[in-house]
């Protein structure tokens, strides 16, 4: 039962489930990172991978995580927060660890003694095509469980944000929560490739193998404070009437009428004739593959075009540096419409339209990554570029997650952050689908691939970096067609 005392001072429980929200964004973003960060330049040589075939994985992911957000978000609706978000982090944090397996199975199934004699295979023979293909596949059934149950995290996270706090401050929640997002990928190049390289010192297999079990196996840890700590605003015993009052000072101003309906369920397609429905997946499909690519292709950037390897202490520190200024300068973006709204008086969907079209220009800065990158011959100038696209994105996704509670009813949130979520997927597939195989076709083709002075893959690059550039602007002008002024969804 809830705290009912009818203390002077406001309790700030809501502020603890934030941080808790942060936490489980953080852990979801280094375990989707581990593969990034190893890859290159510790499964590759085992399993004789190319481009291709990482592009291959992390499409087939981002394809997966898809569907299963279509459904996820539904999912939490009929299941509830609490049970939703441990079946979630539970099946994610498996499917983490079970990517260990993978070189043991593939070293099984084509009749290897050791991972050492799979890599001494001739790169390009039909021995070492046919361990990338067993590899491949096998690292896709672990994508899959990890892209299962991270679908849920961000229907939960939006679903816990609506529920604890107030339409003027959910995207400030939520832009503290989604940094959690950039926490992940700050600290997953300063720890994972460290410790796949200490357990390869050691002889504990490739090295890469633990690092995916200990990453993963924090979210089992998670999951213990969860069961703990959450409950139902209205039922938990940490929260005060004072502070109650506060979470639901928008439901008091929306149903002054004691007999106010109660929400109708929705089902999924349903949810497709609103036009806010479609302003949502438009904000998803063009930019969450933006950021997947950056998360997914920036370690074999600086590996493939300046030399630095993951594990290296200046591949780690480029990684850490690009993270650390999106981090700082994407907290700061859920503020900004609480300032249109509070200083300036705008309702908050115009006022984070407002500020989704301030933040829409940051990306523009990446068309500039590899004329100063290769130009200069200085992989900082790449990394801070894409650092600040990086935050752009992140303010930009604050914001967007957020008019989903401008818009929607608090029974359909979770069920359009999944939709949304699949489109999203859908968006990464074709970008890193598209990467894998253009890196690959470009490198093949040498001088005979130019774009804009640069031969080769890094030309590749540079076809890749002008789409991530206008994504923004591009989605944002056809959300503003789509739903031109705020127009709350009435069931």
């Amino acid at each position: 039962m809830s705290n009912q005392k009818g203390n002077a001072k406001m309790t700030n429980y809501r502020w603890v489930m934030c941080a808790m929200l942060f936490l489980a964004t953080t852990v979801n973003y280094m375990d989707r990172q581990v593969l990034s960060l190893t890859w290159k330049d510790f499964i590759a040589p085992e399993f004789h991978w190319t481009d291709a075939d990482y592009g291959t994985i992390t499409a087939a992911f981002s394809l997966i995580y898809a569907v299963c957000m279509l459904f996820a978000g539904k999912f939490v609706d009929w299941m509830g927060t609490k049970k939703g978000y441990l079946w979630a982090i539970g099946v994610w944090s498996f499917g983490a660890c079970i990517h260990a397996a993978c070189g043991w199975a593939t070293m099984h199934i084509e009749g290897y003694e050791s991972v050492a004699a799979m890599a001494a295979v001739e790169n390009g023979s039909a021995a070492a095509l046919a361990i990338a293909s067993v590899s491949v596949w096998l690292f896709l059934g672990a994508r899959a469980i990890l892209a299962l149950g991270e679908a849920g995290n961000f229907p939960a996270a939006i679903k816990t944000t609506a529920e604890y706090f107030p339409k003027k401050d959910r995207a400030f929640a939520t832009s503290i929560f989604n940094a959690g997002a950039s926490v992940g990928a700050l600290v997953a190049p300063a720890t994972i490739p460290l410790l796949a390289q200490y357990f390869k010192d050691q002889g504990v297999g490739g090295g890469w193998e633990m690092a995916f079990i200990i990453i993963g196996g924090i979210g089992f840890l998670w999951m213990g404070a969860w069961v703990f700590m959450y409950d139902k605003p209205e039922r938990s015993r940490f929260v005060n009437k004072a502070e109650l009052a506060y979470m639901q000072q928008d439901d008091a101003e929306e149903q002054k009428s004691e007999n106010a309906p109660k929400e109708k369920s929705v089902s999924i397609w349903e949810c497709f004739k609103f036009r806010q429905t479609w302003s949502f997946i438009v904000g998803k499909f063009f930019t969450d593959g933006v950021w997947w690519f950056y998360l997914f292709w920036a370690p074999a950037y600086f590996s493939d075009q300046f030399g630095y390897k993951s594990s290296s202490g200046t591949g780690m520190a480029l990684i850490v540096v690009l993270y650390a200024i999106v981090t700082v300068i994407s907290i700061g973006g859920g503020y900004l419409p609480k300032i249109f709204v509070e200083k300036k008086g705008m309702n908050p969907y115009n006022g984070r339209m407002l500020a989704m079209l301030i933040f829409a220009f940051f990306p523009l800065l990446a068309l500039f990554a590899q004329p100063l990158g290769i130009g200069l011959n200085s992989a900082w100038w790449p990394a801070i570029i894409i650092g600040l696209a990086g935050a752009g994105h992140q303010a930009w996704s604050a914001n967007l997650f957020s008019t989903i509670g401008d818009m929607f009813p608090k029974s359909m949130v979770a069920t359009i952050t999944g939709i949304g979520g699949m489109a999203g997927g859908i968006g990464s597939f074709l970008i890193n689908k598209g990467a894998g195989w253009l890196f690959t076709y470009s490198e093949g083709l040498g001088e005979a691939f130019s774009v804009f002075g640069f031969d080769g893959k890094q030309g590749g690059y540079m076809v890749v970096f002008c789409i991530c550039a206008v994504a923004y602007l591009i989605a944002w002008s056809i959300m503003k067609v789509l739903v031109p002024r705020y127009k709350k969804i009435e069931l």
